[in-house]
């Protein structure tokens, strides 16, 4: 008797839920700072540093759109050459999401809904745990599987500023910081539940890319509450205004309506 074996079948290629959720994470960063824009609490009247901070930031996610409608069309030649441009702009990203974060605490501009030492630790960790993720990513970019998850790991991490402006953050104070921790994490959930349907398993590059967002909320914590935290608070607000704030204390909310200039 002829035995007849079914010929292996490689599970689909996962193109278009990346492409599809990185749709989502833009349409997500437009509508918080629109919905701030509209609501009368933004404008443009900001320094250049936080202006160039704004067009490198949300330049970031025009390149991860413009990466993942690349591998959707083929168009790998691109997607490569794109890719190298993104790895100089991380650089600008870390070093201007640090610039910005230590301007407003020194200027004694943290929103009112953050502890201001907290601020100052979770700001710089979140870029710190972006550019881990990405550069783990562009070191495995010929691992596809676990190049594209890490990317989307760290872009997931880029959408708190988003989720911030979203959220009825005065509402959710004192734990408005942990509520945008939460709201991020939704978009790696939906990742392993999309694996899990598609091929009956989660890749473990979900597993790494989780374990450093959730250790950059557990450094934040431990960091804000310790003697540490508060040597780097006096150092960085020293001969500022910053430092006539107490680095545990939320600022009572503004009288009239709220303007952050970002």
């Amino acid at each position: 008797m002829a035995t007849i074996t079914a010929p292996y079948v490689e599970p689909a290629r996962d193109d278009n839920f990346f492409l599809k959720m990185a749709v989502v994470m833009a349409l997500t960063i437009v509508a918080g700072f629109s919905l701030q824009l509209a609501a009368g609490r933004s404008s443009f009247g900001s320094p250049p540093l936080v202006h160039a901070h704004a067009i490198v930031f949300m330049g970031w996610w025009v390149i991860y759109l413009l990466q993942n409608i690349f591998v959707t069309r083929g168009t790998m030649s691109l997607h490569r050459t794109l890719g190298w441009i993104a790895a100089g702009w991380m650089v600008l990203m870390v070093g201007l999401g640090c610039a910005v974060t230590v301007a407003m605490v020194r200027a004694g501009h943290v929103p009112f809904f953050f502890r201001p030492l907290q601020f100052l630790i979770f700001d710089p960790m979140t870029v710190f745990s972006f550019a881990g993720l990405t550069t783990a990513a562009i070191v495995m970019r010929k691992r596809t599987e676990w190049h594209r998850r890490l990317h989307y790991c760290g872009m997931s991490l880029l959408l708190g500023p988003a989720f911030g402006r979203l959220l009825p953050m005065p509402l959710l104070s004192p734990w408005a910081y942990e509520a945008t921790f939460v709201a991020i994490m939704i978009f790696p959930v939906i990742g392993i539940v999309a694996d899990i349907r598609r091929t009956g398993k989660a890749h473990p590059a979900w597993a790494r890319g989780i374990a450093v967002i959730v250790a950059s909320l557990i450094v934040t914590e431990a960091v804000t509450y310790s003697p540490v935290g508060t040597a780097i608070y006096g150092a960085v607000t020293a001969g500022s205004p910053g430092a006539n704030i107490a680095p545990l204390d939320f600022a009572p909310p503004p009288v009239g309506p709220q303007v952050t200039g970002r």
